[in-house]
């Protein structure tokens, strides 16, 4: 196989390591209202449980490609206000790394009373590419300072803006997921904004590795095929209780498709089965 065949193959199975936390997270403004120029916080502050863990199996057809996880690993205040610390990482197993590693780490500071970030860090690293990527939002000027591999600029982000993890803790926060109900969510990414479509598309009883669950299926609609390297459309099922616990993702991708499929979960208080 070439270098470029390569490249190719691991990057459909790379796919779903930033595309869960974009498309399964992109939920979280479904149950948002306006409120000035910019989005309401949520009516109950929500503490979320430092400890919790929650992993994924990665894989392209019956190809395993690696695991993900995210992890609350600690409470801090950031500028006198209270942050949780966020962690993704997502690895390529021994298969995969053998032509193509990844071992990426991302960061970032949640305010847990109004559930935005205020700092995201990404340690890229796959194949031979190698970035570190900082962002520090401005929530209340609508500006994000980016540093990118040492290369400083400042841009213009919208009202509330998520970056790609902080977004799946934001939607937690909220009680109900209403069937048919879409909505945007503004995401900055890699010096970029981006406008994600999300629709809710009902409910499901999935059975997977840790039991059954009741779900939300919700519709990510991406309008970035080159960053995920999907087809545009990102299905996820996340359990339909307060948790709001991503279950399982599903995406086209240039060749076949990928899932990502919850294989373990530590320190949270949702039990298999519950309504």
């Amino acid at each position: 196989m070439r270098p470029g065949q390569r490249r190719l193959l691991f990057n459909n199975l790379l796919s779903p390591f930033l595309a869960l936390t974009v498309a399964c997270a992109a939920v979280a403004v479904v149950c948002l209202v306006p409120y000035g120029n910019a989005l309401a916080p949520p009516a109950t502050i929500v503490h979320f449980k430092v400890g919790e863990r929650l992993t994924y199996g990665l894989s392209w057809g019956f190809v395993s490609a690696g695991t993900a996880a995210f992890e609350i690993t600690e409470r801090q205040t950031f500028d006198g206000r209270p942050v949780i610390k966020i962690v993704h990482t997502a690895r390529s197993n021994d298969f995969i790394s053998a032509f193509y590693p990844v071992n990426n780490r991302v960061e970032t500071l949640l305010d847990e009373e109004a559930v935005y970030p205020y700092r995201l860090l990404f340690k890229r690293r796959e194949g031979k590419r190698k970035n570190d990527i900082e962002a520090v939002f401005d929530q209340v000027a609508h500006r994000a300072t980016v540093t990118k591999d040492g290369n400083t600029e400042t841009m213009e982000v919208p009202p509330a803006v998520q970056d790609t993890l902080s977004v799946l803790y934001f939607f937690r926060a909220f009680p109900t997921l209403a069937v048919g109900s879409s909505t945007i969510i503004h995401v900055n990414h890699d010096k970029k904004n981006y406008r994600l479509e999300l629709r809710v598309e009902g409910t499901e009883r999935l059975k997977g590795p840790l039991g059954e669950f009741d779900t939300v299926r919700i519709l990510a609609i991406m309008p970035f095929k080159g960053l995920f390297l999907n087809e545009g459309n990102i299905r996820v099922w996340v359990t339909n209780d307060a948790a709001r616990i991503p279950v399982l993702m599903k995406a086209k991708v240039v060749i076949g498709s990928v899932n990502a499929t919850l294989t373990g979960m530590e320190g949270s208080t949702l039990t298999a089965g519950q309504p």
